[in-house]
Order: structure tokens, then sequence, then C-alpha cells
């Protein structure tokens, strides 16, 4: 395009030079896939529940508009900015997430979500992407000066966290936070001693969630013994795949969105699948791949610790939010209330993850000079309070 040659030196053309073009697109075929399966999916599920026919896909409309300028505006900013942003987002998150214990929406047994107009927020969506960057930042600059304890507050703050989504509770998200954590741990350089203890402590807490909370009990049997237990969704699902094969039954020709309350939420992939058959559910998983793989490609060329922490918390909550919804919609695990990015239905789930390929688009800009700016500025304030 002659508007974006080498030669343009615009803040418009230098931005589109330097960002990653193949991530930032299939982030917007992610959006575009929302969009056409929230038309298929969402309208019978209105209307089962008394509502417009039309309602949840103008509120998704809005929600994947402003998720689309958030990933656009957010990769324009620079690495020092998504510091600033995720310093000043996660606090805000951090108060948010304590409010909802207190005047939270209940829902299903679990205090999650904050009343606002036209929409609840969910905080903890929002905290797990700042968290990934604050992490990031404190496990690198703990390096710069013997006197800065990163790893301490680091593992102080995700101590804040666990306790506040086990009070929500909503293990799920804090499984996501516990990988994000331990992987960016592992690629700092964590011995593999640690990061086995890491791993058996992981498999402690799943095993004591498993006793303390009958919601994860019931789950896990459900998927361990398919004869106990109420299995309607799972098997809907899985018939909805089987009913559209290779090819789908076609726009608007699936059933299992009529017959499922979470057809336009938990379970839109099966929606995906009856309609439209494997062949897209295989697009759909190749653009989720191209992402991750492509990121994680993007980092080794990278020499800013910073960046490669930062980015592979953030792909890795990316990925394995995709996975664990697509997995458990496939009853390959346990099912877990988990949305499928940018394509489930809600308004948090969409303009975090928003947030979250805005983020590593801007991390992964080259930025000349960002990384001395990011340790000086730090390096900086550290010399004005340090003991002499």
């Amino acid at each position: 395009m002659p508007g974006y040659s080498r030669s343009d030196d615009s803040a418009l053309g230098r931005w589109w030079r330097n960002v990653d073009r193949t991530t930032l697109i299939c982030a917007f075929i992610l959006i575009g896939f929302g969009y056409i399966l929230m038309m298929a999916a969402s309208p019978a599920v209105a209307v089962r529940i008394g509502a417009s026919r039309n309602m949840f896909i103008f509120k998704q409309m809005m929600f994947l508009a402003i998720a689309g300028v958030i990933v656009t505006g957010v990769s324009t900013l620079s690495r020092k900015a998504v510091l600033r942003l995720s310093l000043l987002g996660g606090a805000l998150m951090l108060g948010a997430t304590a409010l909802t214990l207190v005047h939270g929406i209940e829902i299903k047994g679990a205090r999650r979500w904050i009343a606002l107009p036209l929409m609840s927020l969910q905080p903890s969506e929002f905290l797990k992407p700042c968290f990934a960057v604050v992490t990031g930042w404190l496990l690198t600059q703990r390096r710069l000066s013997k006197y800065f304890p990163g790893m301490l507050i680091a593992f102080a703050l995700f101590g804040v966290i666990l306790m506040l989504l086990k009070s929500q509770p909503d293990i799920g998200m804090l499984t996501v936070i516990t990988t994000v954590f331990m992987t960016q741990l592992f690629v700092d350089g964590l011995s593999l001693v640690l990061v086995g203890v890491g791993v058996a402590c992981m498999i402690g807490a799943g095993i004591s969630a498993f006793f303390l909370f009958p919601h994860v009990r019931s789950r896990v049997e459900r998927f361990m013994h398919p004869g106990v237990g109420d299995h309607y969704q799972i098997d809907t699902a899985l018939r909805a795949f089987g009913n559209g094969g290779l090819t789908g039954r076609g726009p608007g020709e699936g059933r299992v969105k009529d017959l499922l309350p979470d057809a336009h939420a938990d379970f839109v992939f099966a929606v995906a699948g009856e309609e439209y058959g494997m062949i897209v559910c295989m697009l759909i998983i190749l653009v989720f791949g191209v992402i991750v793989v492509r990121t994680l490609l993007r980092l080794i060329r990278e020499d800013d610790p910073f960046v490669v922490i930062s980015v592979t918390g953030l792909v890795t909550g990316f990925g394995l939010q995709a996975f664990v919804n697509m997995a458990s919609t496939l009853h390959l695990i346990p099912t877990k209330g988990m949305t499928l990015p940018f394509i489930s239905y809600g308004g948090s789930s969409a303009m975090s993850i928003a947030l979250a390929v805005g983020m590593v688009l801007a991390l992964t800009r080259h930025q000349p000079g960002s990384r001395t700016q990011i340790g000086n500025g730090f390096m900086t304030t550290l010399r004005q309070w340090r003991p002499a």
C-alpha cells in the first residue's frame, strides 16, 4: 500500500511497518467468527429466556467493536506505556476483584461480577493480562539491583490473587493465572527441581479443590464416570459435532442452539461444528495456533527479558483459555465455564482478551531503545530511595 511505504515516517506508517500484521489479522479473523457465530447461536437463547431475539447480537456487536478498537489502540503503545497501563489497570482490577466479594453479583454460587449499565464486569478477566506484564517487569527488574525484591513481590501479588479467586470461588481463572505465573518463572530461569515442586503443588491444589468444592468434584466425577450424573450438555454438544460432519448442516440449520442454555457462550464451538462443520472448526483452531506459535517464534529473536517473560505469560493465558474451552466442549477434559476468546458471548471476556492481544502486539513491535528506557527509568527511581 503506497500510504504505508517505507518512506512514510508518520506514526501510523511506523506502527504498520513494525507491528506483527499476521497476528493482528488473525485477531480480527477471530472477531469476525465471533460476529458470525453470535448471529447463529444467540437468538434462540434470547427467546428462551424471554428477551428480544436480537439482544445478545446487538450487545456482542458492541463488545466486539470495542474489542477491535482496544486491540488496535493498545498495539500502538510503547513498552513503557504498556507497563504503566498494567500497573494502573492491575491495581484497579485487584481492588474491583476484592469488591466482588462484598458487592458482587452471585451467579450459581459464585461472586465474580460487578453490575454495570448494559453489562456485568468480571474484574479478574482484566487482572489476568495485567498480572502477566507486571510479573514480567518484577522478575526482570530484580536482576538490575539486589535492593529490589522483585521475586518476593511477585509471589506476594500472586498470593493475594490466589486468595481472592479462591474466595469467589473461580477455580478456572485461578488455574489459568497459576499456569501463567509458573510458565513465566520457568522462562525466567527457575530450576527444574523447583519447577517440579511447583507442578506438584498445582497437582496437590487440584486434588484439594476436588474435595473442597462440590462443583469441581461433580465435573470431575462426570468426566471420569460417564454413567454417573447429568451429561446432557456435553452429550448434546458431541451430537452437534456428529451432525455437522465435514462441511456442516449450513448457516441457521443447527439444532444445538435450541437445546443448550449456554450455546452462545461456553458451547459456541459446538454451534460452529454443527452449522459449519469440521473444516471451519479446524480453521478456528488454526487461527488460534498461528497467534500462539507466531508470537513465540518472534520471542526467539527478542533480547529484552521484560518482553520475553511478559509476552510468554500473555500468550500462555490466551492459548490455555482457547484450549480449555474447545477441549471441554469435545469432552477431552472436564467441563469448565471458560469462554472461547473473541467468539463466545461476554463483554468482559472480549475486551480483556483484546487487551492481552493488544499488549502482545505492542510489546513485540520493533521499538528501538525501548529496553533501555524501561531499565533506566526504573534505576533512576531506585537510586532515589536506595540507602547509601
